[in-house]
């Protein structure tokens, strides 16, 4: 077994007057000791001393280092020219040089703070890195192009558009309501379905599900089925919280039909969507509702009354041209995306002139004497509305508004054409539905557009705002 080497370093102390002296600043020396008769490196002595004095002191340090009373000192690498390159040291430094015995030297001793702080700050970066890391990045989302512009106003504080291009971007959903107040519970809805001829009780969010799926066809956008959910939502909580049955049979509040608003019950949608192929569709139309949950429009702190209809002539209708009320809400709006996507848009019928007058309660006399005994009566356009459909008309010499010329023929919409063919009158429409409030093709095509559900149906509805139902109805 090969002898040991021992190699210990030793720092150096050094005083101000021979900091300022030495050439290599404060750095320390050290001395390298030799064990178990090997040659010892050369030594540092003072300078001037006799050869004497040199060999005394070179057997002094070599004796120090081995004395048995010494504690043994882990073996470290030895400086390379730590010894070699100071040169010699003025007598003043030997107590310098003269370590205590059993005592080992501390690295750093001047600066006994040092491996602390070298340690602190490897740990504070070892805890920062990851979370460096793991923070998010967000980027923004470019708004679509027609939205720029309003978005623009809003921030100077200008009124917000509800025409095109589009109108400034709001939450989809209102703040959810701070956790000290606790949540109203949902309300029930009373549905009676007339294909069973029993009223069923289910949680609103529930109802709305049926609402959306009987009312709007699930392959639109989802920002178009959310629009629809609110919409849905709105109207039956206005009946609720006026506590308003009329047209229902008595124990309901509604009914699964038009009049209200259409609905397909738990039970069907389970039956014939859950298990024939349309799971992902009715997934859709619940996340749609989940999306919007408890959110309703208001105007003025009231619900509003959410009409909607499937497709538009190019617009909407005011109120008051429809139903003889205006409402500041239901102002006529553009809607120019139902021409370009519902797939009809247009229509064409063709009734016998028997079967018009008959519908409108004409006599055949007074038909007879206005056209001057022709068998086709005389049919003439008097005004339209601001939504661009007939507002009166006048036909056989008997005054009609649109929309009743519309319910006597069954007609799609209130905007039509007519050419007389024989004893045959071929009747064009443009649009379907009372156009009052949203269209469902008009949204699904600002939705394609871009669009969210709230921009959507601030355009279609004028001026209101969103709240929670739950809050209201309670």
């Amino acid at each position: 077994m090969k002898d040991s080497q021992v190699r210990i370093r030793i720092p150096i102390h050094h005083s101000k007057e021979h900091r300022r002296a030495s050439p290599e600043g404060d750095s320390h020396g050290s001395i390298a000791v030799v064990q178990a008769g090997r040659p010892v490196p050369q030594q540092i002595v003072p300078p001037g001393a006799s050869a004497p004095d040199r060999v005394t002191f070179t057997a002094r340090r070599t004796a120090a280092a081995v004395t048995p009373a010494q504690r043994p000192i882990p073996a470290s690498p030895p400086v390379s020219g730590a010894a070699t390159t100071r040169g010699s040291l003025p007598p003043a430094l030997l107590p310098h040089l003269r370590p205590s015995a059993g005592r080992v030297p501390r690295w750093g001793s001047r600066r006994p703070w040092l491996p602390a702080a070298a340690m602190a700050g490897l740990l504070a970066l070892a805890l920062a890195v990851p979370t460096l890391l793991a923070w998010p990045s967000h980027t923004a989302q470019p708004l679509p192009p027609s939205n720029r512009t309003a978005t623009s106003a809003v921030a100077k504080g200008e009124t917000p558009v509800t025409r095109l291009p589009g109108v400034p971007p709001i939450p989809a959903v209102p703040a959810a309501p701070a956790r000290s107040v606790p949540a109203a519970a949902e309300p029930d809805v009373r549905v009676y379905v007339t294909s069973t001829g029993r009223t069923e009780t289910l949680p609103l969010e529930q109802y709305i599900v049926g609402v959306v799926a009987a009312e709007m066809p699930p392959s639109f956008e989802g920002e178009a089925l959310k629009a629809q959910a609110i919409a849905a939502r709105t109207f039956i909580a206005r009946r609720l919280l006026a506590d308003d049955t009329s047209g229902a049979p008595a124990g309901a509040d509604v009914t699964d039909t038009v009049k209200h608003q259409a609905y397909i019950s738990k039970a069907k949608l389970n039956r014939e969507w859950g298990h024939s192929g349309k799971s992902a569709e009715l997934a859709k139309i619940r996340q749609a509702v989940r999306d919007t949950k408890d959110t309703i429009m208001v105007y003025e702190g009231k619900p509003i009354t959410a009409s909607f209809f499937s497709t538009s002539n190019g617009y909407t209708e005011n109120s008051e041209d429809v139903w003889a009320k205006a409402v500041p809400y239901l102002r006529s709006v553009s809607s120019p995306w139902d021409k370009q996507l519902a797939p009809r848009y247009t229509e064409t019928i063709t009734l016998s002139r028997q079967n018009v007058l008959d519908r409108l309660g004409l006599s055949r006399t007074a038909i007879a004497a206005s056209t001057g005994g022709g068998s086709i009566p005389e049919i003439r356009v008097l005004s339209k509305t601001k939504g661009h459909r007939i507002k009166q008309i006048e036909v056989g010499g008997t005054i009609f508004t649109g929309p009743e010329i519309r319910n006597k023929l069954g007609l799609r919409s209130a905007e039509f054409t007519w050419k007389a063919e024989g004893d045959q009158i071929a009747i064009t429409t443009y649009g379907y539905g009372h156009g009052v409030g949203m269209s469902q093709w008009g949204a699904n095509g600002m939705a394609k557009e871009g669009h969210t559900a709230t921009q959507i149906l601030l355009h279609y509805y004028t001026g209101v705002s969103f709240a929670q139902a739950s809050r209201i109805l309670s």
